[in-house]
C-alpha cells in the first residue's frame, strides 16, 4: 500500500479541501490560460495583418472544428484515464495506475498518427462544408497544412498532462503549457511578420511549441520525480484497460466532438445568413470564451482528482464537500465574468481585430451568447462529479444533451423563427445554459446520493 503522510501533497485525504483545490487550481488555471494562448496569440497577430487581417482571422476560425476533433481524442484517453488513474492511486494500487498510464500513452500516439493522415485527406472538403468562402478558404487551408504536422505532439502534451496533475504535480503540469506558450508567443511575430509567412508562420510556431511541450511531459512521466512512471518495458496492449478508459473518456470525447459540430453548424448558418463578418465575430467570441473560462477549467481540473482520490479512499464526506466548494467558486466567477463581458464587449473584441464590421457584430454576439452563462456553473459541477466518480453513462448523456440535443437543433431552427436571423444562432447558447445546466446538476445530486453514503461500494477500477 502507498504510504500516506500529512506532508504528501499527492494525498488528497489530508488537509483543507479548499486549500487543496486552490493549490491545484492556481497552476492548473494558469496552465489552461496559457494553453489558450497557443491559438489566441495566433489570432491576435493574424487579425492585425495589414489589409488581410479580417480574412486571416476568419479563415483560422474556420479551422477550429477540425482542431477540436483532435482535442476530442485527447480527452478520450487523457481525461478518460486520469480519474481511473487517480482512483487507483487512492486505493494504493500504483501498479494498476501504471497500466492506465501506459495504455493511454500508447493510444494517444497511435490515434494521433491516424488523425494526421485522415485530416490531410478531408480538410478541404470540411472547410467548404462549414462555410469557407473564396476569400477565407486559402487562409484556413494554409494554416491546417502546417498545423496538422504537430498532431502527435499535441496529443502527447495535452493528453498526458492530466496524469501529471493527478499525481499532485500541478506546477509541473502548468510548466507543460507555459514552456510551449512562451515559445509560441516569441516565434509568432518572427514567423508571421519578419519572415512574411502569414498564417503558415502562426501554425509553424504552434507546431514547434507543441513539440517542446510533448518532450517536457515525457521527460517528467518517465523520470524519477513521477510517483507513477510511464514505462513501455514489457508493455502489452491491454484492451480491457483501454475499454475502461474509453468508457469514461467518451464523455469528454463527445463534449469536444459536439463542440466541433456546434462550431460547424454556427459557422455554416452565419456564413449563409450574415457573411464573413459574422463568422469573424464567432471567432472573436470563441477566443474570449477560451480566455475567460480558463479559470473554470482550472477549478474543474483541480477538483476532479480530489473527488476521485477521496472516493477511492472511501472519504465520501470529503468528496461531497469538494462538490459543494467547487459550485460556490464557479458561481461567483461566472457572475463576475458576465459583468465584464456585458460592460466591455467592444473593447474585448478590439483586441482581436481592427475591422469595424467584425467588432460591431462581435458586440451583439457576445451580449446574446453570454447572457445567462452563470447557469453553466451547474453544468460544470455536475459533469465534473459524474466523471470523477466513474459514472460514465450519466456524464455521457448530459454531455450530449446540452450540445447535440439542445444547441445544434436550436442553431438550425431559431434563425428562421420570429425574424431572428443571425441573432438566433447566438440565442441558442443561453437557452441551453439554463436547461442543460440545471438538469445536469439536479440529476447529479440525486444520482450520487447513494453512491456517497456510508457503506457504499467504490467503483471497481
Amino acid at each position: 500500500m502507498m504510504s500516506r503522510t500529512s506532508t504528501d501533497k499527492s494525498d488528497f485525504t489530508q488537509g483543507s479541501i479548499l486549500q487543496n483545490i486552490v493549490r491545484m487550481a492556481i497552476p492548473m488555471t494558469a496552465a489552461v490560460l496559457i494553453n489558450a494562448l497557443y491559438s489566441i496569440v495566433d489570432r491576435i497577430y493574424l487579425g492585425h495583418i495589414p489589409d488581410a487581417g479580417a480574412s486571416a482571422l476568419t479563415g483560422v476560425g474556420l479551422a477550429f472544428p477540425i482542431i477540436t476533433i483532435i482535442t476530442a481524442f485527447q480527452n478520450l484517453f487523457g481525461n478518460g484515464g486520469a480519474p481511473l488513474f487517480a482512483i487507483a492511486r487512492g486505493k494504493g494500487r500504483n501498479d494498476l495506475a501504471s497500466k492506465y498510464l501506459s495504455n493511454a500513452a500508447f493510444m494517444l500516439i497511435s490515434v494521433g498518427l491516424v488523425l494526421t493522415a485522415v485530416s490531410y485527406l478531408l480538410k478541404g472538403r470540411i472547410l467548404w462544408l462549414i462555410g469557407a468562402s473564396a476569400e477565407t478558404f486559402p487562409f484556413a487551408d494554409d494554416y491546417l497544412d502546417v498545423y496538422l504536422i504537430g498532431t502527435v505532439f499535441v496529443m502527447v502534451s495535452v493528453g498526458l498532462n492530466p496524469y501529471i496533475n493527478a499525481q499532485g504535480a500541478a506546477k509541473t503540469g502548468m510548466m507543460t503549457v507555459l514552456i510551449g506558450a512562451v515559445i509560441n508567443i516569441l516565434l509568432d511575430p518572427l514567423f508571421i511578420f519578419t519572415f512574411g509567412m502569414g498564417v503558415r508562420g502562426a501554425a509553424l510556431a504552434t507546431v514547434i511549441a507543441q513539440f517542446v511541450s510533448a518532450a517536457w511531459v515525457l521527460l517528467f512521466l518517465m523520470g524519477r520525480r513521477a510517483k507513477v512512471r510511464l514505462s513501455f518495458s514489457g508493455f502489452k496492449v491491454d484492451f480491457p484497460t483501454i475499454r475502461k478508459i474509453m468508457s469514461l473518456g467518451v464523455t469528454e470525447f463527445c463534449f469536444a466532438l459536439t463542440n466541433s459540430a456546434v462550431s460547424m453548424a454556427c459557422n455554416g448558418m452565419l456564413s449563409r445568413m450574415g457573411g464573413d463578418a459574422w463568422v469573424g465575430a464567432m471567432t472573436v467570441m470563441a477566443s474570449l470564451r477560451e480566455v475567460l473560462f480558463a479559470f473554470v477549467h482550472g477549478v474543474a481540473g483541480a477538483s476532479k482528482p480530489i473527488m476521485s482520490y477521496n472516493y477511492g479512499a472511501r472519504r465520501f464526506d470529503r468528496t461531497k464537500s469538494t462538490i459543494n466548494i467547487m459550485l460556490s467558486i464557479l458561481l461567483v466567477y461566472y457572475i463576475l465574468t458576465w459583468a465584464i463581458l456585458m460592460r466591455f464587449p467592444a473593447s474585448l473584441a478590439g483586441l482581436f481585430t481592427e475591422d469595424r464590421n467584425v467588432i460591431e457584430c462581435s458586440v451583439i454576439s457576445i451580449r446574446i451568447f453570454f447572457s445567462l452563462q452563470f447557469f453553466m456553473a451547474f453544468q460544470s459541477v455536475g459533469q465534473g462529479a459524474f466523471t470523477s466518480l466513474g459514472m460514465a453513462k450519466h456524464a455521457l448523456f448530459f454531455s450530449l444533451f446540452r450540445k447535440a440535443i439542445l444547441v445544434i437543433p436550436l442553431v438550425l431552427i431559431l434563425p428562421h423563427l420570429f425574424g431572428l436571423g443571425v441573432y438566433g444562432v447566438f440565442a441558442a447558447e443561453p437557452i441551453s445554459d439554463v436547461i442543460g445546466g440545471l438538469s445536469c446538476y439536479v440529476t447529479m445530486r440525486f444520482a450520487t446520493r447513494r453512491k456517497l453514503s456510508e457503506g457504499a461500494a467504490v467503483l471497481e477500477v
